[in-house]
């Protein structure tokens, strides 16, 4: 079984201390998202679990704890997101240049091929142009180049729910100008491009799907051999293989305005005063 961890929150950056405990207990509980009277019993031990996919926009908190997590003989790797946005978009992170510090000490610790750089979701808007994601985009490939072996773009869904004007819809032509950027400039810094969930085909410009739960990658760096079987739970277009998400939706403190895992600051709130670091689920 593979444990994801998690697209719902951001476990490594803000519940570091929960999840060693649940290492520590060899298992987590978690509800299922569309039926909350079903709790689920998630293996976290080397018997069990083939992989842990950590999904985060700040490892440091868990940087402390590798060791610990290297006891566990549970083989896992990073979805590492950097984007160059400010706190207009992503409200309570670290500063940028001290992520990018965080990423490269991670990918010296565990290997290049272990942290995935995430470039996304790709945001235009008046201030967030064409030019200014082809100098940024660069200027991380620069920055991560040496540290990861790809990049893994997405440009923006507007779900319903995302009510700013920070947000807009990404025309066919804006996707195919910056993809064949985004392609060219990732392969000239030694980077495999990849493209999450895309209804655009963005083959034509060396941008290759992606699989962020990779049954290949986890082959890898694993005993585990792994069922070919695609996770149905996932968009449409998602290759990625079956999992368990043992995050909760409503408990991530990124502020990102772009994020469909958020509602409400107030329900946030709400389930931040239910997590117990001792708990057997997050909330």
């Amino acid at each position: 079984m593979i444990v994801s961890a998690s697209r719902r929150t951001d476990i490594p950056c803000y519940y570091s201390e929960w999840l060693m405990n649940r290492l520590k207990a060899k298992y987590a509980l978690f509800r299922n998202p569309m039926n909350r009277k079903q709790i689920i019993r998630a293996p976290l031990n080397k018997d069990e679990t083939d992989c842990i996919v950590f999904w985060t926009k700040d490892a440091k908190n868990l940087l402390p704890h590798l060791d610990a997590i290297d006891k566990t003989c549970i083989p896992y790797y990073f979805q590492f997101t950097v984007t160059p946005y400010d706190d207009r978009l992503e409200k309570s992170l670290r500063n940028k240049k001290d992520i990018i510090e965080t990423f490269q000490t991670l990918s010296r610790r565990i290997g290049a091929q272990k942290v995935l750089w995430r470039y996304d979701p790709i945001i235009l808007n008046d201030f967030l142009t064409m030019q200014y994601h082809k100098e940024q985009f660069k200027r991380l490939c620069i920055k991560l180049g040496g540290y990861t072996e790809s990049v893994t773009v997405s440009f923006i869904d507007l779900y319903a729910k995302l009510k700013t004007p920070l947000l807009r819809a990404v025309s066919d032509d804006e996707i195919a100008e910056l993809a064949a950027y985004i392609g060219q400039t990732a392969k000239a810094h030694g980077l495999i491009p990849k493209a999450c969930c895309e209804t655009y085909d963005l083959s034509p410009f060396g941008i290759v799907k992606a699989s962020c739960i990779d049954k290949n990658l986890i082959g890898s760096i694993s005993t585990a051999k792994l069922p070919v079987r695609k996770d149905p739970n996932q968009r449409k277009g998602c290759l990625c293989a079956m999992s368990m998400d043992i995050g909760a939706y409503n408990t991530c403190l990124n502020g990102c305005v772009y994020c469909y895992a958020n509602h409400s600051e107030k329900s946030i709130q709400k389930n931040l005063s239910a997590h117990d670091p001792m708990g057997e689920m997050l909330i």
